[in-house]
């Protein structure tokens, strides 16, 4: 996995591209393998690139296409997020970063820009993709124009912000500070943040703060006239050309913008003379106003002259073009070499790469959003691609979910059913689906009936089982598709939209069984919460487990959780905390605590614990201070299935968490239990589960 980390700006103008510049060129001293990624990127006109993608990709060389560097336009996100899609944002932002991380050793992650346009709160869009990725944030704040406490105080609670969120931070750096104010900002910053919080203060460099004749020609949308290399002059303040010419030129400050009506040709010429004085300052650049151009005998006169100002014809009157050029923020541009080795010298100078290279390479996240997880479970099933048998084909929901996995190609689909009846369902519904690609057995009238029969038959003939018997059950969906399971043709099996649990499953305990060493088959769901995902077991099968039993359940859950991607910290589920309850509801939990210690000392267990200082750090602390589990629980065991099955679907349902599951565990092959009140989502995830399960064996 790279190593990756978000730049965090908390406004408009914050000079995170210095940062992002000198953060680049840190991570190419370690590796020569480095991608830049910008979820969000500005609106461009004309099809031209994104300014920070183009800088960051044609100055460092990077080895990169430029459309992968980027998930969504601006207008884009606020498109989705109107209508109430932040999943499918995330979803794309998350698929577009991991196909980074995989090629690369490093990358930089660069948020938004503070456009101010738009329906959402920038910070908020950061923190959620920040958070979903899993990677560390800096967070860059600007000093301009602030005072020192106000400034202060914006940090403290942005970095609050991140932090209650669960989004980690490696550092702090305020930029655009003044010179004076360096030392204060700096020993108030690190009174105010934690002693391992890496803290730089840069202060205010003019020339990196001045924005250049380009960017107000792309501003005003103007025409250059003459001198157009150099417009990357920097402007370091400018003036209204409108009283005579003796009293304007002793106005004249250094890389000054000269603002004037285009027939004003003694302020031209007379700037355009200053600037060739050695008596006078330079200038940056002439801005004619009101589309109004010089007459050919000044534009003559011009032409003769060997000039560095490039001068621009714009429309609109003085007054106004005045106030938009004040409006224009500086930006770094891949051609302005000289502002970009301006802030890599200012980035070796105030900034402690050295601390921020080590604090990235050591950094490492357990953290799994709902998100990731879910991106994760698909992305595995893709790779395995498993053959999965749906006995209930006719059923809609079914259908759909089948349509959906067979769009994305992540696994292999045999329906059970009769094919016209699952054709004219389709067509009810209006659904698109190709069932030439679709494996269709009907168990009435299959090739693999005889063979079926004889499996089903020598399996069970020791309980009693008749070929007669054996004839009839093979023809019940679930039975045959355990049967297929067992002879070969399909990895795994989702059923129970239309059947009950124990019709699912009953044919898998008496055929497929259990693994060596367990006895009791049990399920869990991934509860996929607002901050991070839990497994909860069992809330679906066994009704009063006892001390052994639960004990082998937490152990299976555990399991389940590490095998997809989840740190597992077990919390055996109680009315009371440690050694306060008493009872045998409480003794049950404790001595099935004990067992789990005893047969797997490496697992991470608490028990019995109260549910909410299993999940909140505030009970937690009081209730278990010295617990490595309470308070982060991340495997919670419910004690009978009683309470299991209400506090998921209370979960599920006062808080709008998705329920991934059952998942059942302990048999041989996998098969999967849904509800018949499942939805189509359900059916899609628990298919995903099932696959990866057939993989891990």
């Amino acid at each position: 996995m790279s190593k990756a980390i978000y730049i965090a700006a908390i406004e408009s103008d914050s000079g995170k591209s210095l940062v992002s510049l000198g953060l680049l060129r840190m991570m190419l001293t370690k590796s020569s393998k480095v991608g830049y990624f910008r979820p969000i990127i500005n609106e461009v006109k004309d099809s031209k690139f994104d300014d920070h993608t183009n800088t960051a990709i044609n100055f460092f060389n990077l080895d990169i296409d430029y459309d992968d560097c980027y998930a969504y336009k601006h207008n884009e996100v606020v498109e989705l997020l109107s209508e109430g899609k932040a999943d499918d944002v995330i979803h794309k932002v998350i698929k577009k970063y991991k196909k980074l991380e995989a090629k690369y050793d490093y990358v930089l992650v660069e948020g938004t820009d503070f456009s101010g346009e738009g329906g959402f709160t920038e910070l908020d869009v950061n923190l959620m993709i920040a958070k979903n990725l899993g990677i560390p944030a800096l967070i860059v704040g600007s000093g301009n124009g602030k005072k020192k406490k106000d400034f202060v105080n914006t940090m403290q609670l942005t970095y609050k912000s991140f932090i209650k969120k669960e989004v980690d931070v490696i550092g702090i750096i305020a930029n655009k500070i003044e010179v004076d104010e360096v030392n204060y900002i700096q020993q108030e910053l690190e009174k105010s943040f934690p002693e391992n919080l890496q803290i730089n203060v840069i202060p205010k460099i003019d020339f990196l703060a001045y924005p250049t004749v380009r960017e107000v020609l792309q501003a005003l949308e103007g025409k250059v006239l003459f001198g157009e290399q150099f417009l990357d002059n920097a402007i370091g303040s400018y003036s209204t050309g409108a009283m005579q010419l003796r009293n304007y030129l002793t106005r004249i400050r250094e890389n000054a913008l000269v603002v004037t009506p285009g027939d004003r040709a003694d302020i031209i010429l007379g700037a355009l003379q200053a600037n060739a004085s050695t008596n006078y300052p330079k200038i940056a650049g002439i801005v004619l106003t009101g589309s109004l151009l010089p007459e050919e005998s000044i534009t003559k006169l011009i032409e003769g002259v060997q000039s560095t100002v490039p001068i621009i014809s714009v429309k609109g009157g003085t007054f106004g073009i005045t106030n938009k050029i004040g409006a224009v923020k500086s930006k770094i541009y891949a051609s302005h070499n000289k502002k970009i080795l301006l802030s890599l010298d200012t980035f070796d100078t105030y900034v402690n790469a050295e601390g921020l290279t080590n604090t990235l390479t050591s950094y490492n996240s357990v953290k799994l959003t709902p998100s990731m997880f879910q991106y994760n479970l698909l992305q595995k099933a893709r790779a395995y691609k498993k053959h999965i048998v749906l006995p209930e084909g006719d059923d809609e929901r079914i259908i759909t979910a089948a349509a959906r996995l067979q769009l994305l190609d992540i696994v292999d689909l045999t329906l059970l059913g009769d094919r016209n009846t699952i054709q004219l369902k389709c067509d009810q519904i209006g659904l698109q689906i190709d069932l030439d690609k679709i494996n269709i057995l009907n168990p009435e009238d299959s090739i693999h009936n005889d063979a079926f029969v004889k499996t089903l038959y020598e399996a069970r003939k020791h309980k009693g089982m008749t070929e007669t018997i054996a004839e009839d059950l093979v023809n019940d969906v679930s039975y045959f598709g355990t049967l297929m399971i067992m002879n070969g043709l399909a990895d795994g099996m989702v059923s129970g939209a239309v059947h009950t649990t124990m019709h699912t499953i009953k044919p898998s305990l008496q055929l497929i069984k259990t693994k060596p060493g367990v006895s009791v088959v049990s399920s869990v769901f991934f509860m996929c919460l607002s901050d991070r995902v839990s497994v909860m077991g069992d809330c679906a099968v066994n009704p009063n487990p006892n001390a052994e039993q639960l004990a082998e359940i937490a152990i299976s859950s555990a399991q389940s959780a590490e095998a997809f991607g989840i740190d597992a910290k077990i919390a055996m589920l109680s009315y009371s905390s440690g050694s306060s309850g008493k009872g045998e509801e409480v003794e049950k939990v404790r001595k099935a605590t004990e067992i789990v210690r005893r047969l797997h000392p490496e697992l991470k267990i608490e028990g019995p614990i109260q549910y909410d200082a299993a999940v909140d750090m505030s009970v937690a602390k009081t209730k278990m201070p010295d617990s490595e589990v309470a308070g982060q629980a991340s495997v919670l065991i419910f004690p009978d299935l009683n309470t299991g099955n209400n506090t998921y679907k209370a979960i599920q349902r006062e808080t709008g968490a998705l329920a991934i599951g059952p998942m059942l565990q302990g048999l041989n092959k996998p098969v999967n239990d849904l509800s018949r009140g499942c939805t189509v989502e359900d059916i899609f995830n628990t298919v995903l589960l099932t696959a990866i399960q057939a993989h891990q064996g």
